[in-house]
């Protein structure tokens, strides 16, 4: 049993919160004496533990690869997906690290069996075999929790459209959801937005290609992209090195364009010279942006818990998996920067302080 004594919600109350068994089994207002006690400091907060749902966390393949826990639990971050570094050739390997790492590791599977071992999978079309995929999926059914498909004419070679059709046919397949990255042209942006359904995800939905954004030249907001939204289809951030947009993301809120999830697109060199660093660098600029503490932080816990379907996680009740990330939140001039190297400076910044991943408890130093 452990007890966390005095940790604040994101609403500002205080509570106290007792894991058995790697379970959340009570929150009181009062404090309940038993097993360990861990009492935080007065300017630390409690939310289910950070997801991040697209990251790439296989070491196998640069330049796109980081170990687990780099960007996982030693950055306040309790899960991870892997977003595509990972194909069925290699799933044995992703599935040994995720059983090595205190974080807990998840994959949205390359529909190509390589995966990242090029960086033009998806201009083979043999090397998209629904039979590998369903062998690796059938084996690892709780780990894959979708598909992804990286839709960037760097990626496809003359393939067109045609990978994204088949990647769909995966998805449906195995009834789980397609994560499609948005790059630059050609696909054009409808053609892609069009072919996707109520669960499926689009990542790097604020970026600034030129042409491929979810903006049209006129500045108005593309009608495909409406449409998507308004039929279920999720807007996830992707930040990366070069897909996020300050300009973009300010354009959006202030049209108020809904979107769902933030995820970094983390490996090691925007780990090691940014722009991403890690999560929490990320969750700063949304605050920056103006979104309150509750609506970043739903974002990065209960909203992705949903779009890859994992009820255990992103909640703080009973019952839910003890998974939960503790941080603060200080007064601290700091600058950011996006993708394209303009800058923001913030006066607040969150600051990771523990984790608890599956019952078990980091302190940072």
């Amino acid at each position: 049993m452990i007890n966390i004594k005095g940790a604040m919600l994101v609403n500002g109350h205080k509570c106290n919160i007792q894991i058995k068994d790697g379970f959340i089994e009570n929150i009181t207002a009062d404090y309940i004496g038993a097993g360990d006690v861990i009492s935080v400091p007065e300017d630390v907060y409690v939310s289910p533990g950070w997801i991040d749902i697209h990251t790439h966390a296989f070491p196998k393949y640069k330049p796109y690869c980081s170990y687990p826990d780099d960007i996982g639990y030693k950055t306040g971050v309790t899960t991870v997906v892997d977003a595509g570094t990972c194909g069925a050739d290699d799933i044995d390997e992703l599935h040994n690290i995720a059983e090595s790492s205190k974080t807990r590791v998840l994959s949205l599977l390359n529909i190509s069996r390589t995966g990242l071992k090029t960086r033009n999978e998806l201009a083979d079309l043999s090397l998209l075999s629904y039979e590998a995929f369903r062998q690796a999926h059938e084996k690892y059914s709780d780990m894959i929790v979708g598909v992804k498909a990286r839709m960037s004419g760097s990626v496809i070679g003359d393939n067109g459209i045609k990978p994204l059709e088949i990647a769909k046919q995966f998805a449906k397949k195995i009834n789980k959801p397609l994560m499609v990255h948005i790059g630059s042209a050609p696909p054009k942006l409808a053609e892609i937005i069009e072919r996707l359904d109520k669960g499926d995800i689009i990542t790097h939905c604020f970026n600034e290609k030129v042409g491929n954004n979810i903006f049209n030249r006129d500045q108005s907001i593309h009608e495909a992209v409406l449409r998507a939204i308004e039929r279920g289809v999720y807007l996830d951030i992707g930040h990366g090195t070069s897909s996020f947009s300050f300009n973009i993301a300010e354009k959006a809120k202030a049209s108020q364009i809904p979107f769902h999830s933030i995820s970094t697109d983390i490996y090691e060199g925007n780990r090691v010279n940014g722009p991403v660093y890690d999560m929490a660098t990320t969750l700063n600029k949304f605050l920056k942006l103006g979104y309150t503490l509750p609506d970043t932080i739903r974002r990065v816990t209960e909203i992705p818990a949903k779009i890859i379907n994992q009820p255990e996680l992103g909640k703080l009740t009973l019952g839910a998996r003890a998974d939960l990330t503790l941080f603060k939140v200080v007064d601290e001039e700091t600058t950011l920067v996006d993708s394209l190297g303009r800058k923001r400076t913030s006066s607040k910044v969150i600051k990771p302080y523990a984790v608890i991943v599956d019952g078990h408890y980091y302190l940072f130093d």
